[in-house]
């Protein structure tokens, strides 16, 4: 048992020994892609400086506008909201004034038609009156003139023509 004890011990300790080659190997490998990686790295560090530089000066700019854009709007929208308080304010105003303004040309107006209704009433009642009783007394007065004014009365030849016309 000893032997193969040993042989097991043997054979183990040989895998143990390939699998650490195999990693020092892998880790070789990796530190010479790393130290490429590092030089290509080394030849455009300056280049990505620059542009992270530039970023950040940008980044600032940027920021200090956008402060400047914020107050503005603040301050535009407060005055716009303070323009349409006042625009508010004046169309409710006039609203109300045309509202009275209707209400009072109502009333002139029905003041009016009354007043013409009661001239128009009086008119008939003074002229049209008295001219209907006057021309009512000159019909009368002309029948009885030309009634009188025929003399004598009819003859028959006369009656008779008048009757017959009627019939």
């Amino acid at each position: 048992m000893d032997n193969t004890l040993l042989i097991v011990l043997t054979v183990f300790v040989f895998v143990a020994m390939v699998a650490l080659l195999l990693q020092l190997g892998t880790l070789l490998a990796m530190f010479l892609a790393i130290k490429k990686l590092q030089t290509q790295i080394l030849h455009v560090w300056p280049q990505i400086e620059a542009i992270i530089g530039v970023t950040r000066r940008t980044t600032e700019n940027v920021e200090k506008h956008v402060a400047k854009i914020g107050e503005s709007s603040s301050a535009i929208l407060e005055v716009t909201r303070q323009q349409v308080t006042k625009i508010d304010e004046f169309l409710s105003d006039a609203t109300t004034r045309a509202k009275v303004q209707i209400e009072r040309a109502e009333m002139v107006l029905d003041d009016t038609m009354g007043r013409t209704q009661e001239t128009v009433s009086i008119v008939q009642r003074t002229v049209l009156r008295p001219i209907r009783e006057i021309n009512g007394l000159l019909s009368g007065l002309r029948t009885t003139i030309a009634h009188l004014g025929r003399g004598s009365r009819p003859t028959v030849d006369h009656a008779t023509a008048d009757e017959e016309m009627f019939i």
